[in-house]
């Protein structure tokens, strides 16, 4: 037993200064890249969800004024978004911490010819303490991109938002984009 213990206090070790040092950076970039993983992840859930959202609209939606006021506005609009919801995550508390879900807005604007269905995903800002509690005048002095940024992280979130153009189900068009680019 003696013999063991001599073993482990003659051996040489890692510096203690420079594990402690390094700790802490390496803690807040595996922060940073999660946090960007994330929203990687938020972008491509949104941009599927509005797909969805976009084709089911265009399927199941009416012309007439009367099924287009009533059942396409109380019923078809609220439960798209609610899958449009639970797709995201917004049920599952781990999910809707790890993309930082705050609120979900879905509008759908009915033209002439096309259908814009534009979906907003408002984010929290992931507060990171170490990082918050500095004054962002004194960090950023008047950049503005360190001010938006510092904003994200702290004070307001983000927001992410996708737009996907249909034409109505009936009546066959050419396939142009109307910002016509």
């Amino acid at each position: 037993m003696e013999r063991a213990l001599t073993f482990f206090s003659s051996r040489k070790g890692q510096a203690t200064t420079e594990t402690v040092l390094l700790f802490p950076l390496f803690v807040i970039f595996i922060l940073f890249i999660i946090k960007i993983f994330g929203l990687l992840i938020l972008n491509q859930k949104l941009e599927i969800a509005g797909y969805y959202a976009a084709r089911r609209f265009q399927l199941q939606s009416h012309e007439t004024d009367y099924y287009a006021n009533t059942w396409d506005r109380r019923f078809l609009i609220k439960d798209i978004q609610k899958k449009v919801e639970n797709y995201l995550g917004f049920d599952n508390p781990g999910m809707k911490k790890f993309l930082s879900l705050n609120t979900l807005k879905m509008d759908v604007n009915v033209s002439g010819t096309w259908v814009k269905i534009t979906i907003t995903a408002r984010t929290k800002p992931p507060r990171i303490p170490f990082l918050c509690k500095y004054n962002k005048d004194r960090v950023c002095d008047k950049d503005d991109k360190c001010l938006k940024g510092y904003a994200f992280l702290c004070e307001t979130g983000g927001e992410v938002r996708i737009i996907k153009y249909v034409g109505h189900n009936e009546r066959p068009a050419p396939y142009q984009r109307p910002e016509e680019k």
